[in-house]
């Protein structure tokens, strides 16, 4: 690695929830700067879900964000002029933030609501374990399975 590494920035607690997730995740759906409207379509999307599902949005999105993410992923490496896939195992950080890019992926494929409402729809899956973002996770797995006889080239 050339230079230092980049010092962690502090973030701050969303306004609603005071929690650091949501407030990570407003910022991960966050375009060209426009913090407020990815907070009312983060906020949106929980409101539809209290209403449909008569529980408490948070619950759900630590549900889904726990359904979601990795605890095995693939990286490719060189090893004697051939590339295997090895399995790593996924660091906490990094978990959440593939659960999140997952997660918005899958909301933005799906077609003719906005975006609040298709998240809702994801998350709602996502805490039922179905949907694109789950199939993606179950797919990491199945990769890193499939590749276990590798797992010996892995340095931790």
């Amino acid at each position: 690695m050339r230079g230092k590494q980049a010092t962690k920035r502090e973030i701050l607690l969303d306004s609603k929830f005071h929690n650091l997730q949501i407030a990570k995740f407003i910022n991960y759906i966050m375009r060209r700067g426009k913090k407020s409207i990815a907070q009312k379509v983060v906020y949106d999307a929980f409101d539809q879900i209290s209403n449909k599902t008569k529980q408490d949005a948070l619950e759900i999105f630590e549900k889904a964000l726990k359904n979601i993410g990795p605890s095995l992923e693939v990286r490719g490496r060189r090893i004697g002029g051939a590339n295997y896939q090895i399995p790593f195992p996924v660091r906490a950080e990094r978990r959440f933030a593939l659960a999140s890019r997952w997660l918005i992926e899958a909301a933005k494929k799906r077609k003719g609501q906005t975006m609040a409402e298709k998240l809702s729809l994801e998350l709602v899956d996502a805490a039922n374990e179905t949907g694109e973002a789950f199939k993606k996770k179950v797919d990491t797995h199945k990769m890193a399975e499939a590749n276990r006889a590798f797992a010996h080239f892995a340095r931790y």
